[in-house]
């Protein structure tokens, strides 16, 4: 069964905010400079939402996005965000169930395959790799190990934790890295969060 957050829905965000501050929400918009005005957009695993809020900061208009969420109650909470006049579905389903078309000019996934064992991010990758058309923009930020000890014991609590109240599957990071450049993606640009824990990454699909 795969990992879902609906048990932490009414506490995710003030945790976020008691660790992190607004770090990981700065980081996530960080990238949002690179969707284009009328995009087609494909958000997968946004909690709850306060991505969409970020969106409509840089677009107020204009934006068909595609919002898949597992968790009903961070569904919940994300259909709450003010969107402005962009136009959201929503669909409450693990992205892998989901058959949508692939004509999505921007992916984003913000803080989706640390959840992951290597054989289900390989899944995931691959579908929504599928669903981006080139040379569409990958927006993805996720948590990475550099070598400092902090970062792995950081890491290790937080999966603990989400493993015993949400049933997250991983123990490590998978190898995103090497997945993005065997499916030439160029990197368009790279920046790095709280001591470089956190990497924002925004990828051209060649």
């Amino acid at each position: 069964m795969p990992a879902n957050y609906n048990n932490s829905a009414w506490f995710y965000d003030q945790l976020s905010r008691l660790v992190y501050g607004r770090t990981l929400i700065k980081a996530q918009a960080y990238l949002l400079k690179y969707v284009p005005e009328n995009a087609n957009i494909l958000i997968v695993g946004g909690g709850t939402g306060e991505i969409l809020e970020e969106l409509s900061k840089v677009h107020p208009a204009g934006l068909q996005i595609t919002y898949v969420e597992i968790a009903k109650n961070m569904m919940t909470r994300s259909k709450k965000r003010d969107v402005d006049n962009n136009e959201v579905v929503f669909i409450n389903d693990a992205i892998e169930n989901v058959a949508l078309k692939a004509n999505f000019d921007v992916v984003i996934t913000p803080f989706l395959f640390d959840n992951f064992k290597e054989p289900t991010a390989q899944r995931i990758y691959n579908h929504i790799h599928q669903l981006l058309k080139p040379p569409g923009t990958w927006l993805y930020t996720d948590f990475q190990l550099t070598g400092k000890w902090w970062q792995s014991f950081l890491l290790r609590t937080m999966q603990l934790f989400f493993k015993l109240i949400c049933g997250v599957e991983s123990a490590k990071l998978p190898e995103m890295t090497r997945r993005f450049r065997g499916s030439s993606y160029d990197i368009i640009e790279e920046k790095t969060f709280w001591g470089e824990f956190v990497v924002s990454r925004a990828y051209r699909k060649l």
